[in-house]
C-alpha cells in the first residue's frame, strides 16, 4: 500500500515553479480535474472491489423469449402499493414465506453473472468510471503540454528562473526606492513653489494654517529615514555582479524570445483542444448517460441452466447516474473556464505589452515595450501578481543599468586604489589615468590631489558636480572618450580648467561644452576635421576662446581655419598636424602677430609659406615631415627677427643656401633626416646657435667654420658618411653632448681633450681601432656617457678606465 501522503509532495515543486503562468482559471480548472479524478478513482475502486451484477432466472416462459422482459421487476413496489391502498383492510395474515427453488447451484449463478455483465450490460455502465479517469489525465495533460513541449519549456524555464532573481534581486528594491525618494522630493520642492505662490496671495492666517496642515510632509534634515537608509545602503561586490548578470541574460532572453510567438500559439492551440474535448464529452455523455441502467434482461442459451431469460440488478448503476451527472456538471464548468480563455486570448492585444504605467508608477521613463512571446508571458503574470512585471521592468531599463553599472565602478575602484595609479605626466602634473572603463568611478571625486584627469576610451561619461572637490585640476584628457557635463561642473571648469586633450573619431564627438570654457589656456584637438568640418561651427567656435595660449589640431585640414584668427590676441602657439594631407590656405597665419611657436607637421608642404614670413614675433617653426626640398626662400625668415628655433627635419633637402647665415638670432637649428651631401661654410656663421643637429643625411665631412660656434653646446652627426673630422670643432668648448656614432672614421683626435665640459660623447659603429688617451682629460664623461664599443674601451690605460668607471 503507498500512503496517502507521499503524493502531498507529487509536482508540487512543478506547480510552485509554474504557479506564475497559471491565470486564476487555469488554476480552477486544475481543481476541477482534480474533482473528476477524484469521481473516476472511486467509480474505479467500486468496480474493482464489489459484485458487478446479480442475476435470477424469469419465472415465465413464452415460445418468443424476445417477449418477456424485466419491466416488471422496475414496476413491481409501485402497483403492490397501489393495489393495498385500494382495498379494504385486512386482518393480517401471519404465514411462513418460502423462496421458489430455481435448481441452479452457485457456480451456474457466478457463470451467469459474469455471462450477462459481459455480454448484456452497456458498455458505458460497464466503462463509465476509467473513462472520466481518462478524460481528466487528458485534460490535465492538456493544462500542462506547453510546460513540457521542447519548443517551449526552455523559454519558459529561463523565465521563470530570471523573473525570480530579478523579484528577489536587492538591486530592485534599491533602484525602485531611490526613484521612490526622487519623486517624494519633486513632489515635495513642487508643493514649496505652490505654497509660495499661495502665500503670497492669502493672508497670513491663512498661510499659518496651511502650513500646519501640511506641515508633516516637510523634509526635515536633522530627521532620518531608517527603511530608506536600508534600501539605499551600497550593493556588496557580490549582489552588484549578480545584478550585472541579471541585465545581460534579460538582454539576451529578450532578443530571443521577441523573434517568434511559438508560446502564444501553443497556449491558443492547448486551449482549443480542451474546448474540443469537452464539447465531444457533453454530447456522448449526455446521449449515453441514460444507458447506466438499473435492472438488465439477460438471454442465456436455454441448454446451459434450463432458464433462457434472466433478469439482472446491476448493483452500481444508481450510485454511476449520480456521479456521470456530477461529471457533466464539472466538465460543463471546466468547457466554461476554457472558452473564457479562448475569449480571453482573442479580444486582448496580447503580443503586445506596454510598461506605461509602470513608466508613471515609477519614473523610469526608459523602460521599453516589448512583444510577441515575451508581452504573453508578462501578460500572464500579471494575472497573477503585477508586482513581479514591476520589478522585473528594472532590469530593461538602461539607465537602471547604467547605475548599477557605476555601483560596481565604484566598488571595482576605490579612493585607494585610484590614488595608486596616480603618476607625474610630461608637465610633471600629478596624474590620474584610466583606460577602458566602462564609466567614469564617482570616487575619482575622492582624490583632490589629482593635477590631471586622463580618460582613454572611457565609456558614459558625464562629469557630475562633485567634480569641484578637485579642487586641483587644471587639465583634462578626453581620449576617444565623449562626456557629458553637467551645470556645476561647467561652471567649476569655467573657473580653474587650463588644458583640454580631446581626441575623437567623428567631428560630432567633439564637446560643445568645451567652447564656453573662456579660461581655457591650451586645446588640443585629434581627430577627423575635414574640409567641411573646417568651416562648420565646429572650429567657427574657437574665436570665444579668448584667453587660448596654445592650440594644437591633429587632423586632415586642408587650410587655417578663420576662426583661428579671431583668437589671436593671447595665441602663443599653433600646431597643426595633417598626416600628409597638403595644406594649401594660410591666410588665417597673417592674423596670428603675436604667434611665438608655429608647427605645421605632415601638411605636404613644398616650400616655406609666405605667411610664416609675417609673423614678427615668431620664436620657433618647425616644419617636420613634408616634402621640402630647397630652402631658398628661407632668406626671408630674418624678417622673424626673434626666431631662435628651426626645425626641417623629416624632410628631402639636398642643399642649405648660404644666406642661412642672415638668420643671426637661430639658437636652434635641426635639418636632420634629409639628404645633405654638405653643410655651406656661412651656416656657422649664425654665432648664436648652441643646437645644431645634421644627423641622418649623407655628409661626407664637416667645414672648418664649424669652430666658429663657440657656444656650440650640442652637435649631432651622426648616421652619415664622415671619414674626418675637422680640428676646429674640438675648439668648440662648451660643447657639452657630441653625437658621431655610424659614420666612417677612422681615428679621434686628441684634442677631445679640449672638450672639458663633455658629458656624452657617442662614436660607436665607426672604424677606430683605438681612443685617443687623452679622452680621460674630459672631467665631466663617464662610462655611462661614453657610447663606443666596449672593446676599444678595455684598451685605454687603466688609470683612464678607472677615472671614467669613478666618475
Amino acid at each position: 500500500m503507498i500512503p496517502v501522503g507521499e503524493f502531498r509532495h507529487f509536482g508540487s515543486e512543478q506547480n510552485t515553479k509554474y504557479r506564475l503562468l497559471k491565470p486564476w482559471w487555469d488554476v480552477f480548472s486544475e481543481y476541477l480535474c482534480i474533482a473528476m479524478l477524484m469521481i473516476g478513482v472511486f467509480g474505479c475502486t467500486l468496480q474493482l472491489t464489489q459484485e458487478k451484477i446479480a442475476c435470477l432466472p424469469t419465472p415465465f416462459t413464452s415460445p418468443t423469449p424476445a417477449a418477456i422482459d424485466c419491466s416488471y421487476l422496475r414496476t413491481y413496489r409501485e402497483n403492490e402499493t397501489g393495489q393495498r391502498a385500494l382495498s379494504r383492510p385486512e386482518e393480517p395474515v401471519i404465514q411462513e414465506a418460502f423462496g421458489r427453488s430455481n435448481k441452479l447451484d452457485i457456480h451456474q449463478y457466478v457463470f451467469v453473472n459474469h455471462y450477462c455483465y459481459e455480454r448484456f450490460v452497456h458498455w458505458y455502465a460497464k466503462y463509465f468510471p476509467y473513462l472520466v479517469v481518462i478524460h481528466s489525465m487528458i485534460f490535465m495533460m492538456a493544462s500542462n503540454f506547453w510546460f513540457k513541449f521542447p519548443g517551449t519549456s526552455s523559454k519558459i524555464d529561463i523565465f521563470l528562473t530570471i523573473l525570480g532573481k530579478c523579484f528577489d534581486s536587492p538591486w530592485t528594491t534599491r533602484a525602485l526606492s531611490e526613484v521612490s525618494e526622487e519623486r517624494r522630493e519633486e513632489r515635495l520642492v513642487t508643493w514649496r513653489r505652490t505654497a509660495a505662490s499661495n502665500g503670497a496671495a492669502e493672508p497670513q492666517e491663512d498661510e499659518e494654517e496651511a502650513a500646519g496642515a501640511v506641515s508633516p510632509l516637510r523634509s526635515d534634515p536633522e530627521k532620518s529615514y531608517p527603511e530608506l537608509e536600508s534600501a539605499l545602503t551600497a550593493l556588496d561586490k557580490k549582489e552588484g555582479e549578480q545584478a550585472k548578470a541579471l541585465f545581460e541574460k534579460v538582454k539576451k532572453f529578450r532578443t530571443h524570445v521577441e523573434e517568434a510567438d511559438v508560446l502564444y500559439f501553443m497556449y491558443v492551440l492547448q486551449t482549443s483542444l480542451k474546448v474540443v474535448k469537452f464539447l465531444i464529452i457533453i454530447v456522448y455523455t449526455g446521449v449515453l448517460v441514460a444507458n447506466i441502467e438499473i435492472v438488465v434482461r439477460c438471454y442465456v442459451p436455454p441448454e446451459l441452466t434450463g432458464f433462457d431469460i434472466y433478469c439482472c440488478n446491476n448493483n452500481k448503476a444508481h450510485l454511476f447516474s449520480k456521479l456521470s451527472y456530477c461529471y457533466i456538471c464539472l466538465v460543463g464548468v471546466y468547457g466554461l473556464l476554457c472558452i473564457y480563455a479562448l475569449y480571453w486570448l482573442f479580444h486582448r492585444p496580447l503580443k503586445a505589452y506596454s510598461f506605461e504605467h509602470v513608466r508613471l508608477e515609477t519614473g523610469i521613463g526608459d523602460i521599453p515595450d516589448v512583444k510577441n512571446d515575451f508581452a504573453f508571458l508578462l501578460h500572464l503574470v500579471d494575472r497573477y501578481d503585477a508586482l513581479y512585471s514591476k520589478r522585473f521592468a528594472v532590469f530593461l531599463s538602461e539607465v537602471s543599468e547604467s547605475r548599477l553599472s557605476q555601483l560596481n565602478l565604484n566598488h571595482e575602484w576605490s579612493a585607494r586604489k585610484l590614488r595608486a595609479r596616480l603618476g607625474r605626466n610630461a608637465r610633471d602634473k600629478l596624474e590620474l589615468h584610466l583606460l577602458t572603463l566602462p564609466g567614469l568611478p564617482d570616487t575619482v571625486f575622492d582624490v583632490p590631489e589629482v593635477e590631471s584627469l586622463k580618460l582613454e576610451q572611457v565609456k558614459n561619461v558625464t562629469i557630475p558636480p562633485s567634480v569641484v572637490r578637485l579642487t586641483s585640476l587644471q587639465e583634462l584628457s578626453l581620449l576617444y572618450c565623449p562626456a557629458k557635463l553637467q551645470l556645476p561642473a561647467l561652471v567649476h571648469f569655467k573657473e580653474h580648467l587650463r588644458v583640454l586633450h580631446v581626441s575623437f573619431e567623428r567631428p560630432e564627438e567633439v564637446p560643445v561644452w568645451m567652447y564656453v570654457l573662456h579660461g581655457l589656456e591650451e586645446l588640443h584637438l585629434k581627430g577627423p576635421l575635414t574640409n567641411e568640418a573646417s568651416r562648420s561651427t565646429t572650429l567657427d567656435s574657437l574665436r570665444e576662446l579668448r584667453a587660448l595660449r596654445v592650440l594644437s589640431l591633429h587632423s586632415g585640414l586642408t587650410k587655417i581655419p578663420p576662426a583661428i584668427g579671431d583668437s589671436a590676441p593671447r595665441l602663443q602657439r599653433l600646431c597643426v598636424h595633417n598626416d600628409g594631407v597638403k595644406l594649401q590656405g594660410f591666410s588665417g597665419l597673417k592674423k596670428l602677430a603675436g604667434l611665438e611657436s608655429l608647427a605645421l607637421l605632415g601638411c605636404g608642404l613644398e616650400r616655406i609659406p609666405s605667411a610664416v614670413f609675417s609673423l614678427s614675433n615668431l620664436q620657433e617653426l618647425d616644419l617636420k615631415e613634408n616634402k621640402l626640398a630647397t630652402v631658398e626662400e628661407i632668406l626671408s625668415l630674418q624678417h622673424c627677427r626673434r626666431l631662435v628655433t628651426l626645425r626641417l627635419w623629416h624632410n628631402r633637402i639636398t642643399y642649405v643656401p648660404d644666406h642661412i647665415s642672415k638668420l643671426r638670432s637661430m639658437e636652434r637649428l635641426d635639418v636632420s633626416w634629409n639628404r645633405l651631401r654638405k653643410l655651406p661654410a656661412r651656416l656657422f656663421y649664425c654665432t648664436k646657435l648652441r643646437h645644431l643637429d645634421v644627423s641622418h643625411n649623407q655628409l661626407g665631412c664637416l667645414p672648418p667654420e664649424v669652430g666658429i660656434l663657440q657656444g656650440l653646446q650640442f652637435f649631432s652627426a651622426a648616421f652619415n658618411s664622415l671619414e674626418t673630422l675637422p680640428e676646429e670643432l674640438f675648439s668648440c668648448k662648451r660643447l657639452t653632448t657630441l653625437l658621431l656614432g655610424n659614420n666612417c672614421l677612422s681615428a679621434l683626435s686628441a684634442k677631445v681633450a679640449n672638450l672639458t665640459r663633455l658629458a656624452r660623447l657617442e662614436i660607436k659603429g665607426n672604424r677606430l681601432g683605438s681612443l685617443p688617451p687623452e679622452i680621460g682629460n674630459c672631467s665631466h664623461l663617464t662610462r655611462s656617457g661614453l657610447v663606443v664599443e666596449e672593446s676599444l674601451v678595455d684598451l685605454l690605460p687603466a688609470h683612464v678606465q678607472r677615472r671614467l668607471t669613478n666618475d
